[in-house]
């Protein structure tokens, strides 16, 4: 049966994402990169509802309140990375719009991709590490001002169920250098939707925002130690059976792989 729900799942992403990302292509020339912005992530609401119903994963969210109110207040979101269905959740749920940092190499896959290049994220060519870095400043600096939050996936890949990768300090030097709080998020999404599977099986992913952490006059390692102490600590709390020993272990994927 999970089979069988996992490949409806596929079909119903499949199908919507083709007239969602042409609609995209043909109308974004004419309209604001928030409304854009907005039509994307409708998509990926669709994306989330379709695997409640079709899949049977639900999510519950504790910690909402914990997010910054104004509507200009920055925030960098670091969030555990262990499959898919964040990417697509985290738009879905927050109320700011989103700027993913992401390997440029994803705007080339087609329908999907091509809405991406519409929209106001920021895509970095790893090879070039240092200009890289400069270019997240640069546009993480503009989006910020501009009410958009910084989404960033730390560990670098999606790790296994139970595993912890090593954490980079990206997320954090940038939010020093834009003067924002970062905001660990810890999800529990491998328990439905493992790393890499085909097959997902109902369950429900807990998400778990934590209090924002000032950056100003921090150092971004200590930083990031401090973002990572809290998102360990939480997984292990929200999902216990992955952790027999009571603390992750270390994973042995490397970042991007």
């Amino acid at each position: 049966m999970n089979l069988i729900r996992s490949v409806l799942h596929m079909l119903w992403m499949v199908l919507t994402v083709i007239p969602w990302a042409t609609f995209v292509v043909i109308v974004s020339p004419f309209l604001s990169s928030q409304r854009v912005y907005w039509i994307c992530a409708g998509w990926l609401k669709t994306a989330v509802w379709g695997g409640q119903w079709i899949l049977g994963i639900r999510y519950r969210i504790t910690g909402m309140e914990r997010l910054p109110q104004g509507a200009k207040d920055p925030a960098v979101l670091l969030v555990k990375h262990q499959s898919v269905w964040e990417t697509f959740a985290m738009a879905a749920i927050m109320p700011h719009p989103l700027a993913y940092v992401f390997k440029r190499e994803l705007l080339y896959i087609p329908f999907f991709g091509w809405a991406m290049w519409r929209m106001d994220m920021i895509h970095i060519d790893r090879a070039k590490r240092a200009e890289a870095f400069k270019q997240v400043v640069q546009q993480g600096r503009r989006v910020l001002a501009e009410g958009v939050w910084v989404i960033m996936f730390p560990e670098g890949t999606r790790i296994p169920r139970g595993e912890k990768g090593k954490y980079s300090s990206g997320g954090t030097r940038l939010a020093i250098e834009c003067d924002a709080p970062v905001v660990p998020i810890a999800v529990t999404s491998a328990k439905v939707w493992p790393r890499k599977a085909f097959v997902k099986k109902p369950g429900v992913v807990d998400i778990s925002i934590g209090q924002p952490i000032a950056s100003t006059g921090r150092k971004p390692d200590e930083l990031m130690r401090e973002a990572e102490a809290w998102i360990e600590t939480e997984m292990v709390r929200l999902d216990p059976d992955a952790y027999p020993t009571g603390e992750p272990t270390r994973s042995r994927l490397r970042p991007g792989g």
